[in-house]
């Protein structure tokens, strides 16, 4: 493909999909039409994903911590840096981050196959033939759901990534309990944890929207709907390394 044609194809995708996050905003049902779906999917993004999120949180802080107590050879650094590396390491980065990725694989590819499948079984013509705003009943409490819930399912992911450190760096004998606590509570930064849950907003809104949209524009069977669902993930993957450039450099700098 020419840069000519993957240009203008990037400016329609950007189109419709502007176009398509309009119909959710100025055409919404009743809140009380939104309330059960928005419960189900607030125990679906929390409780449904909190295993693989504390997997995932425990071994991220283990792996830190070792690492960079076999990084910092200097004598003349005490350990207690240690607790303050893998800290701001879990807080700024790793949690809200790593871990919307990890959603986005989870729950972007979910939401992007569900909408999907409803697209190619014409189950959307028929909410839209009974005069209800299909995407705004199918994606709103979606937004609503992960943009209440994820903030949540990261500060948990902080604490088991900070707990999962502590675990393993004494465990290992690289570490001692005191070092570790002392650092971890040495010169913290409350703005941290607001900044953080900035960014987990913000990867919130960009997994639902950007997974809704692929599914709901689903053509054809099957075979599309997995189609939209890997774009779901990889699109939602890119925008959040990006937004998280973006963020660092507007409100870190």
């Amino acid at each position: 493909m020419s840069p000519l044609v993957i240009t203008m194809n990037w400016l329609f995708h950007l189109g419709r999909y502007w176009i398509f996050i309009k119909e959710l905003i100025i055409k919404p049902e009743k809140f009380s039409i939104y309330w059960k779906q928005f419960l189900r999917e607030l125990d679906n993004f929390g409780y449904g994903s909190l295993g693989i999120v504390a997997l995932t949180s425990v071994f991220m802080g283990a792996v830190i911590t070792i690492q960079t107590v076999y990084n910092l050879v200097n004598p003349l650094v005490p350990l207690s840096a240690v607790g303050i590396v893998a800290r701001d390491s879990i807080i700024l980065e790793f949690s809200p981050t790593m871990m919307s990725l990890v959603l986005a694989g989870k729950i972007g590819s979910s939401i992007a196959s569900e909408i999907g499948t409803m697209r190619v079984t014409e189950q959307i013509d028929a909410l839209e033939i009974m005069g209800i705003n299909s995407s705004a009943y199918l994606v709103l409490p979606k937004i609503l759901a992960a943009i209440c819930i994820f903030p949540f399912v990261v500060v948990i992911s902080m604490f088991l990534g900070i707990f999962g450190g502590w675990i393993a760096g004494v465990a290992a004998g690289v570490i001692s309990s005191a070092d570790y606590i002392s650092g971890i509570q040495d010169g913290f930064v409350p703005f941290n944890i607001i900044f953080a849950l900035i960014k987990t907003t913000t990867f919130a809104y960009i997994i639902t929207t950007v997974s809704a949209y692929q599914g709901y524009y689903t053509e054809g069977g099957a075979l599309e709907v997995g189609k939209s669902s890997t774009n779901a993930v990889v699109y939602s993957s890119i925008l959040i390394l990006i937004f998280d450039y973006v963020l660092t450099q507007l409100i870190l700098t």
